[in-house]
Order: C-alpha cells, then sequence, then structure tokens
C-alpha cells in the first residue's frame, strides 16, 4: 500500500476516532474506589474486549492484576514467522482535580478552537484511538503480529501491571514493543522519546511538642515543627533553583533537542515575570538532571487557622531521577539530606514511599530505523529525539523481561494537552499523524528486519 493510500485511510477514519474518543472519555475510569465507581473502569474493560475484538483480534481478555486493576491482552496473527509488535496503552484516567476547574464538562469530549477536551482525552485513551484508527486503516495488509496490553492503573502507580508482565511473558513477547503513553515535542514536531527520569518519593515527618501551644505564650522559645520542616525543605535547591541535595550530581547536560525557553514558558504556564529554575538549558533542567518536587504538605489551612505553636508537619516529596542515576541510592541521599537538614535536635522520620528506575530507549536498530522512517514519512519533516521528565517504571520491566526488544515511546500527548491538569485536551491532528506513523511502522517493520 502506498503513502498516499495509506494518509487517505488513516483520513477517513478519523470520524470513527471521534466516536470512539467520545465513548472512552465518558467513561470515568479512576483505579481508585474512593473516586470513581469501579464499574466504570469495567465498562472500560468491556468496551476495549469489543473494540479490538471487532478489528480481529483474537481472545481479547481482561487479566485481573496483583492491585485489582485489569489488563486487556489481545493477539492479532500475521504472517508466518513474522516478527511482533506489543503495544502498550493504558486505559485508566487521572481523578478531575475539581469539575469546576474545567471550562466544559469533564467527561464529555468537547471541542474547541479545534482541540478535544475531555479528561483522558490525551492521556492515555487518545493513544487508544491512535492505535483503532491506525489497525483500521491497514485492515489486512500489515506484516506483523501484533500484540495489544492495556494498564488499568498506570495513574496510580499501584504496579499490577509491573507485576503482570515476568509472570506472563509468553503472552507478551515481542520483538519491538511501542510504549504509546508520550509524545511529540510540539503539533506537528515528531519525536521519539529517548530517556525517562527515575521517581523517589519520601514523606517526611517533624514532631516538635506533645500538642499545639499558644503562640503568645510560648512562642519564641518554644520550637515550631513547621518552621523546622520549612527549613529543610528550603535546603533542597539553591538560590538559582538547582538541586542541592548531597550526594547528587546536578549539573549533567542533555545531548538531544534544545527546548527554547519561550516555548517552555508557555507549555508550562510560568507566569510573566516569574524567573525560570536551575543555572543549565531547561532540557538539562527537566530531562537531565534530578529535580525534587514538594507535592504537598500537612499542615493547618490558613482559613481556621489559630495563634498556636504546630507541634507535627508533614511533607511528601517527589525526587526525580535522571538516567545513569540509580533511584534507591538517590532516595537514601534524600533521606540524608534531610536528616541533616533538620534544625533544633527536632525529632524527624522519613517514610520511603516509592521508587523507580531511570529509562533509556531505543536509539538504534532496525525497529528504531523503522520509526524514524515512518514518522518522517508521516509528518513531512526531520525527528527530534526528546528526554521527559515524567516516569514510567513498566519501561524498566519490559526491558527486564525481554532484553532482546526495541522499546520506543511515542504517542499523542504533546505538550498543549495539560495531562494531569484540568482542561486536558488532544489535538485530533495529532492522533491523525501518529496514527498513520503506527500504520507505516506495522507495514514496514517486518521488510525492513529481512532486508
Amino acid at each position: 500500500m502506498t503513502d498516499d493510500t495509506l494518509r487517505d485511510r488513516v483520513h477517513a477514519q478519523m470520524p470513527r476516532a471521534r466516536t470512539d474518543l467520545t465513548e472512552m472519555v465518558s467513561f470515568r475510569s479512576v483505579h481508585d474506589a474512593a473516586q470513581s465507581p469501579p464499574e466504570e473502569c469495567d465498562k472500560m474493560v468491556d468496551w476495549l474486549q469489543e473494540s479490538f475484538s471487532a478489528i480481529g483480534f483474537d481472545d481479547v481478555a481482561a487479566h485481573t492484576t496483583s492491585d485489582g486493576s485489569k489488563a486487556v491482552v489481545g493477539h492479532l496473527a500475521g504472517p508466518d514467522d513474522a516478527p511482533t509488535v506489543l503495544l502498550y496503552f493504558h486505559h485508566d484516567v487521572q481523578p478531575p482535580l475539581g469539575d469546576d476547574q474545567w471550562d466544559s464538562p469533564v467527561w464529555t469530549l468537547t471541542e474547541r478552537d479545534g482541540r478535544w477536551y475531555g479528561r483522558g482525552a490525551a492521556d492515555c485513551k487518545g493513544n487508544i484511538a491512535m492505535h483503532l484508527a491506525a489497525l483500521r486503516a491497514l485492515g489486512g495488509e500489515r506484516g506483523v503480529n501484533i500484540t495489544i496490553v492495556g494498564e488499568g492503573s498506570e495513574e496510580q502507580g499501584t504496579g499490577g501491571l509491573e507485576d503482570f508482565v515476568p509472570k506472563h511473558a509468553d503472552l507478551l513477547a515481542a520483538d519491538a514493543i511501542l510504549v504509546c503513553d508520550s509524545g511529540n515535542f510540539a503539533v506537528g514536531r515528531p519525536a521519539l522519546t529517548t530517556s525517562l527520569r527515575g521517581i523517589a518519593n519520601v514523606v517526611v515527618t517533624v514532631e516538635t511538642l506533645s500538642s499545639a501551644m499558644h503562640s503568645g505564650m510560648f512562642g519564641g522559645a518554644a520550637p515550631d515543627a513547621l518552621a523546622a520542616l520549612v527549613a529543610m525543605l528550603a535546603t533542597l535547591r539553591d538560590e538559582h533553583g538547582n538541586t542541592t541535595i548531597a550526594g547528587l550530581d546536578a549539573s549533567a547536560h542533555w545531548d538531544g533537542v534544545e527546548y527554547p525557553v519561550d516555548a517552555f514558558r508557555t507549555d508550562a504556564t510560568v507566569l510573566d515575570g516569574v524567573d525560570l529554575l536551575g543555572s543549565g538549558s531547561v532540557a538539562d533542567m527537566v530531562w537531565a538532571r534530578p529535580a525534587a518536587t514538594v507535592l504537598g504538605i500537612d499542615c493547618p489551612p490558613v482559613v481556621g487557622s489559630s495563634a498556636a505553636i504546630q507541634p507535627r508537619a508533614r511533607a511528601r516529596i517527589n525526587l526525580r531521577v535522571p538516567p545513569g542515576m540509580d533511584a534507591q541510592v538517590a532516595q537514601q541521599a534524600l533521606i540524608h539530606h534531610l536528616q541533616r537538614a533538620a534544625p533544633w535536635h527536632v525529632r524527624v522520620t522519613i517514610d520511603r514511599e516509592a521508587d523507580g528506575a531511570p529509562f533509556i530507549g531505543a536509539t538504534a536498530g532496525v525497529g528504531y530505523d523503522t520509526m524514524v522512517d515512518a514518522m518522517r514519512r508521516a509528518y513531512g519533516t526531520e525527528v527530534l529525539l526528546m528526554g521527559q521528565g515524567g516516569s514510567i517504571p513498566l519501561c524498566n520491566v519490559f526491558a527486564e523481561t525481554f532484553p532482546d526488544a526495541e522499546i520506543m515511546l511515542l504517542g499523542v500527548e504533546e505538550p498543549q494537552c495539560l495531562i494531569h491538569a484540568p482542561n486536558e485536551s488532544v489535538d485530533p491532528s495529532e492522533i491523525e499523524h501518529m496514527a498513520l506513523v503506527e500504520a507505516l511502522f506495522l507495514q514496514s517493520y517486518a521488510t525492513a528486519r529481512d532486508s
């Protein structure tokens, strides 16, 4: 099939892709019973089974994993002795973070200014719509065996699929793995994500008194737990915003595409006049260096607070770990740093919450070359190599379980999507272009391996 024919066939799938995404967004598939009814996740699973079965996948099954989520697995046979491509996606979504923060209904796909809005529209249901459009456009003209695996708890980070993969390696074995939970540098700027930062979270608790005490009667001499915690957190960065955790190198440089300052300010919604952090380039800071972020603090809110010295305060800290750095070593360094930074001999308790290794994807090989070529043909421009500050621990599980497979990260989630935030959206042109990329890859990969 020629590129033009395949392009036309993908384009013809776009009305169906919008219908697919409308239906998927309507499922409130947050894998947390405290936030969304479990049957919403089940509805999403049923929809996936029906949709992939309808285009020829065999035995599309929902496998309950160790965290109670369901992994959707199915197979589409290709020619005898053909290579196998594994297509990954996740079908759970982030919670909405408050319906009143959205400009349109959270669970209704809504078009505004050419973009489609709704929770999961990009992350990751937009990628599911992309998979379906690519496979329908190809029809029977594919040269590979295809396996799908859809994760049901990726956003909760509870590890159901990470546990499932090595135990079911025969079910998921592949020559190339497309992890479609990433995206391009910008709309129309094709990119492969070649690195992911790892993660090392801790929760630190500071205690100073057995009870809250009157700030007028005791303030000045009585140790304030909240003030101690603030002082400890302030040591995680220097005056320029560089990470300053003892023992962690924060001077590495990113060798791939540069991230222009103006583009980053726009993508990150930085307010006018507010400085960016760090002494390196934007790409250095977000892709190549560690970064500590205070995710939350337990302390009295302003409204309702009283004139009292706080006896206890707690913070959750997220440390992003760049490739080349061991996540567990980094976590231990963070713990030691906080312990040393504690003033006044306050009592400090630090709990390890989570850790996940950084990841480096394929940057050479037949699969990589075929994917880069497919992107060039689909977009008509050169392909960028970029990093992602986020973490996908499953990538390391794939690499350990299938050491000979080429693992590539791609998808529809460019910066304007605002994934994990209110008003998440997807540009439908990215679904269309990336569906063409995937279709071209699936059509060409086997021939490239044989040549």
